[in-house]
């Protein structure tokens, strides 16, 4: 019986094919022309990221809880933030917040190669087990505190953060191509501003603001 309800929930059905193109005419009339973006939300089935009970709900343009406090972004707000990071194929991406997963697998998709930290140990155990981790092998996950960043592997083309930043960590700043660019929603509260910081020769950034959005905290440290 387990075999059978697990085959259901990773069975992605003309269905579930449909509802994902209505998803993406939703979010390109909210504004996200980036062609390579819209492919990629089309070609990923969301309702595998979720557990089956959202199954009904998953193509809604909306925000769900998963575990530990987290949630999956609502499919506008990941195409907003890949757009504004003007992905590009082989690209290295640090990608801070795994969460779902779901952020990293469009990048993925998009043939960037991607690196994930995530700090909630439960959210990352569960990467072990992504069902399309075969699919991506341009997918890197860790274990590890967002705000140190990937020294290791650095420099990066890109870096995304997927949670609320209280400022611009320096050090993921450093670990930047001159060039580069980050995209980060900045401010502590309800709502924080978008921004997409570029890296210049002389290691200063430049700064572009765009709309407000309200994501769960990044914090520091990480929760075994």
């Amino acid at each position: 019986m387990l075999l059978i309800i697990l085959m259901r929930k990773y069975d992605d059905t003309y269905r579930h094919k449909g509802l994902r193109k209505k998803l993406v005419d939703i979010i390109r009339d909210k504004g996200i022309n980036d062609e390579a973006v819209l492919t990629a939300i089309n070609n990923i089935p969301r309702h595998f990221f979720l557990d089956s009970a959202f199954d009904e709900i998953a193509y809604e343009d909306r925000a769900f809880p998963i575990a530990e406090g987290q949630t999956i972004s609502q499919p506008y707000t990941v195409a907003y933030q890949t757009q504004l990071l003007q992905v590009k194929p082989f690209e290295k991406i640090l990608e801070i917040g795994t969460g779902s997963i779901y952020q990293a697998t469009v990048l993925a998709e998009m043939k960037a190669q991607v690196f994930t930290i995530e700090r909630q140990k439960v959210l990352f155990d569960r990467t072990k087990h992504f069902v399309l981790k075969g699919k991506y092998p341009n997918m890197k996950f860790f274990y590890g505190d967002g705000y140190e960043g990937l020294p290791t592997y650095a420099p990066f083309d890109k870096v995304i953060i997927t949670a609320a930043a209280p400022f611009i960590p320096p050090k993921l700043v450093a670990q930047l191509k001159t060039g580069g660019k980050m995209v980060i929603p900045v401010d502590e509260g309800a709502q924080q501003r978008m921004l997409r910081l570029t890296k210049n020769a002389d290691d200063n950034t430049s700064e572009e603001a765009f709309e407000n959005f309200s994501f769960v905290p990044m914090l520091a440290g990480k929760n075994g």
